[in-house]
């Protein structure tokens, strides 16, 4: 059971998915939250002022890759788990610029086991049984799914297809070994595509929006049918912290909802959203009738895959944990939240 009285560490806290979990926490929990950062492109300012509001949270600019950065930290709060975010996520980067996803995915992963396993040798038993390292991976290792394929189960074969995606079945597999070979107290989870507030406008909901209410084009990829599982980030939040709480070392979840749609409804469902809160002043002024009226085709990306899906029938028996948010509710919440948050920064996000 996870020492609730000691503070956490979080890695790539300002990103998306981590930035949500911080605030998840402090506004839930006690413990305080360590929050390593490098502070890269997708880490943006208004996240960070938005997290310093927060009592018992604290900020370190640094790489994971820097192992005397990673030991100070833990000599010096003694946390009682790392929440391992801290990545380079963009497919379409990876495939411009694999290095830098094998530093960060790989040796970055392999920097923080290392310094993980000497800092347990360092503490008592009782806090050695009780310290946990979770690994937040993603579906993408399992690969591609056909239309008729079931869902990826913790017992799918890791199939990666793009570097990013290898890249992170990489760590996987270094986390897996540290707990065979030293016992070490990993978690591994696997999420599904993830969508909310405080998504970097890079990924494909934020560069709907955005483009959309910059009169851009809205691109598409190839047909647009590719299917993805849309997991809303709050209800990951939540299941992160039922695998802290009470998951089994050295074992996976799989974290989806069941909100599986193509590329091209999304788009089509976020139009329609825009349609009925955006003034109409700004659709006269782009001279559209209506969003759709943007989207456009281009080109597939290389290696781009077809269909992902998630079986999250584990974690919901083993550890009671069931998505809150219907993705119709959660989509509107998301578009409302870039709307806002577009106008007050004067279209600069």
């Amino acid at each position: 059971m996870l020492n609730q009285n000691n503070p956490i560490l979080v890695t790539g806290g300002c990103g998306f998915i981590g930035a949500n979990f911080i605030i998840d926490w402090l506004e839930t929990k006690t413990s305080s939250v360590i929050n390593l950062d490098l502070l890269t492109y997708s880490g943006n300012q208004q996240t960070q002022l938005l997290l310093n509001k927060y009592p018992g949270y604290i900020f370190v600019q640094g790489d994971v890759c820097d192992a005397e950065l990673v030991t100070k930290l833990l000599n010096k709060y003694k946390p009682s788990a790392i929440i391992h975010f801290a990545a380079e996520t963009h497919v379409d980067k990876s495939i411009a610029n694999p290095e830098i996803f094998i530093k960060t995915n790989i040796i970055g992963t392999f920097t923080l086991l290392e310094a993980v396993r000497k800092y347990l040798a360092t503490l008592d038993q009782a806090s050695q049984d009780s310290f946990r390292f979770l690994n937040v991976s993603t579906d993408e290792v399992y690969g591609t799914l056909d239309v008729t394929d079931k869902p990826f189960s913790e017992q799918h074969q890791y199939q990666p297809n793009n570097p990013y995606s290898a890249s992170k079945a990489s760590a996987d597999h270094l986390v897996r070994a540290w707990y065979h070979t030293f016992g070490l107290p990993v978690i591994t989870t696997h999420c599904s595509n993830n969508y909310g507030p405080l998504q970097y406008i890079d990924k494909f909901i934020p560069i709907i929006i955005t483009n959309a209410l910059q009169h851009r084009k809205i691109p598409i990829y190839g047909d647009g049918e590719q299917v993805r599982d849309w997991l809303y980030v709050k209800d990951h939040c939540q299941a992160l912290r039922r695998c802290l709480e009470s998951g089994k070392c050295g074992e996976h979840y799989n974290i989806g909802s069941k909100n599986e749609s193509t590329n091209l409804q999304v788009v089509h469902n976020i139009c329609q959203i825009l349609d009925e809160i955006s003034p109409p002043i700004i659709r006269q002024a782009a001279k559209i009738n209506k969003y759709s009226d943007l989207i456009c085709f281009v080109q597939d990306r290389p290696g781009h895959d077809r269909r992902y899906a998630i079986d999250a029938k584990k974690i919901q028996d083993e550890l009671s944990w069931q998505p809150k948010e219907s993705f119709v509710k959660g989509l509107a919440k998301t578009v409302q939240w870039y709307v806002a948050n577009y106008r007050e920064a004067g279209n600069a996000l």
